[in-house]
């Protein structure tokens, strides 16, 4: 067993584990982020996405090893407190959710769309959105919500400005 440091949600960590333990069973078992999912657990269905130095990637077959010294973002760190993100709000607001399942993995892969691409057309987001898997909305309100999350971003963007 080997000591790893990780940096999830701008907190580090130093966690004991094999080094071939896989990244989504340190988040959820030893850190008790449980919003990534195990779906599949062969990297298929996208439950389990987190970003890791802002790239979407299946921790299910992550090796922790492999994300030590990364910055890893979990759906935990997207919201400023008990503020939504604007992809979280979006997603609430335009009905993007049902069990609620792929939601997570969903949201951070629009993330890292989203901060490649703030403009994106419906066929870029549905191949984004194409590795996440969701049996229950038929993915219309998902690209929907995806839009109007770009939106509300391009508008936070010029207030800040």
């Amino acid at each position: 067993m080997e000591t790893y440091r990780l940096t999830v949600n701008k907190r580090v960590y130093d966690v004991p584990a094999e080094p071939n333990t896989t990244l989504l069973s340190v988040l959820r078992d030893r850190l008790d982020l449980t919003g990534a999912k195990c779906g599949c657990g062969t990297g298929d269905c996208g439950a389990c996405t987190v970003l890791l130095d802002g790239e979407p990637v299946r921790s299910c077959i992550v090796p922790v090893k492999n994300a030590a010294g990364h910055d890893i973002l979990t759906i935990e760190g997207l919201a400023r407190g008990t503020t939504l993100h604007p992809i979280q709000r979006a997603f609430v607001e335009c009905g993007a959710i049902q069990c609620g399942f792929c939601t997570p993995g969903m949201i951070l892969t629009a993330k890292a769309l989203l901060d490649h691409n703030p403009n994106p057309t419906e066929d870029e987001i549905r191949a984004a959105i194409s590795g996440n898997l969701c049996r229950c909305t038929g993915y219309a309100r998902i690209v929907e919500a995806i839009r109007y999350a770009a939106d509300l971003l391009r508008k936070e963007a010029e207030v800040n400005d």
